[in-house]
């Protein structure tokens, strides 16, 4: 925690729901390029695998800039930082809207991921540093609601405006949104600079070395990298797989989303509380090996009935959504309050080539035949179910002392 900074309670909550709206309009940036993939597809002539590389170029940016993040997030007044970062999003997110090519769009999304991963580091070390270690999972759980309701209105209304005007629609919303927010950023988000003044005399490639030498950060940038996998080796192709295999139309897609963001939303503050009850590792145990069997479900119902299929996806996203919660307080919590900023910028430069590193073998195992239905999409289902199993095993590899109000001696960590 932020040792010159206490908020009210009244003002915290105000902070969440405005990193938690940051939030939002980053993954709602990257998700809605998921289900316009057949658009895309088709518009652009190119191949799933070519799809797969306009996705990764998002996290691949995303974690090449969290990786540059990590030379000066602790360098920087955080609030400043965050308002100059978020205006150069809402601008590559424009020009995302204004690209009229492959090429084009594909620069657009590259820019987007630059400033988009840093903003994800920069979000989370703003909650560590504000919000004490015993109401952190709260705090975690409200800003990754974000997740839920990019899931529930903003990734069903990005695909209304395409459907009904086009593609390049919704990428202005998501724009014109962040001009709003970036005016509450300005209002709620405090100066946080008193970690320009701990005299650390430390350079900052040193800094990096520090952060990457500890035994203990290199497991949770494992755990981190495993977590985000697991999923994006499924969820780029749902879309395609559902419209090509089992036949549903483009309208059809939103329901998925929005019954998979209602159902995260209503599990996500119930996690966090339980996380604070229980534990972190505990409920990250259970909803870690809970999503397991979703994810191989979502991609073996070609010919099941569009109920079923909602039941799958629905239970899909909701455990995702879950695990993430413990997920990302065991993670925030690992780091050494003195590299705090270097760590979580190394962790979305992780998280984010993670992503793009599963997308890219996720659509590299899938194929089409004759017909153009997707083949093999089994095969990327079995690749995350190992990754969340790793994470079950990793999990309780980490020490969560060093996320604390005060520091605590390595001989007696807190509990998980």
């Amino acid at each position: 925690m932020h040792p010159s900074i206490s908020l009210s309670r009244r003002r915290e909550l105000w902070l969440l729901f405005t990193l938690a709206g940051i939030q939002f309009t980053n993954i709602v940036d990257f998700m809605i390029m998921m289900p316009l993939g057949p658009q895309f597809t088709a518009l652009f002539g190119i191949r799933d695998a070519e799809f797969g590389l306009l996705v990764s170029a998002y996290t691949l940016a995303a974690g090449g800039s969290g990786l540059l993040a990590a030379t000066y997030l602790d360098r920087f007044d955080r609030r400043h930082l965050l308002l100059v970062l978020y205006t150069l999003f809402g601008l590559a997110t424009l020009a995302c809207g204004l690209a009229g090519s492959y090429g084009s769009l594909m620069a657009a999304r590259i820019l987007a991921g630059v400033f988009g991963g840093v903003l994800s580091a920069l979000v989370q070390t703003i909650v560590a540093d504000l919000v004490p270690f015993d109401r952190r999972g709260r705090a975690m759980s409200i800003v990754m609601t974000s997740f839920s309701v990019a899931t529930v209105a903003g990734v069903p209304t990005g695909l209304f405006l395409a459907s009904h005007f086009s593609w390049h629609v919704p990428f202005f919303a998501i724009a014109a949104l962040v001009g709003l927010l970036g005016v509450l950023a300005a209002i709620t988000v405090p100066t946080l600079s008193a970690h320009l003044q701990t005299g650390r005399s430390t350079s900052v490639l040193r800094s990096i070395a520090q952060a990457l030498a500890d035994s203990n950060h290199r497991r949770a940038f494992a755990f981190s990298a495993l977590l985000m996998a697991a999923g994006f080796t499924v969820i780029p192709f749902i879309t395609i797989y559902l419209q090509t295999n089992a036949g549903w139309r483009a309208d059809q897609v939103s329901y998925l989303y929005l019954f998979g963001g209602v159902a995260s939303l209503l599990v996500a503050r119930s996690v966090g509380i339980l996380t604070d009850r229980y534990g972190k590792v505990r409920l990250f145990r259970i909803t870690a090996l809970a999503v397991t069997v979703p994810i191989m479900l979502t991609t073996l119902t070609e010919g099941w009935p569009m109920a079923v299929v909602l039941c799958v996806s629905t239970s899909f996203f909701a455990c995702m959504s879950a695990r993430m919660i413990p997920g990302m307080a065991i993670i925030a919590s690992a780091a050494d309050p003195a590299l705090r900023g270097t760590f979580m910028a190394i962790n979305a430069s992780v998280q984010s080539a993670a992503m793009g590193v599963a997308a890219f073998i996720g659509g590299s195992l899938i194929g089409r035949d004759a017909a153009q239905s997707v083949q093999g999409y089994w095969k990327a289902g079995l690749l995350g179910v190992l990754a969340s199993l790793a994470t079950v095993w990793l999990a309780g590899r980490i020490a969560l002392n060093r996320g604390a109000t005060a520091p605590v001696p390595p001989t007696q960590p807190q509990k998980a």
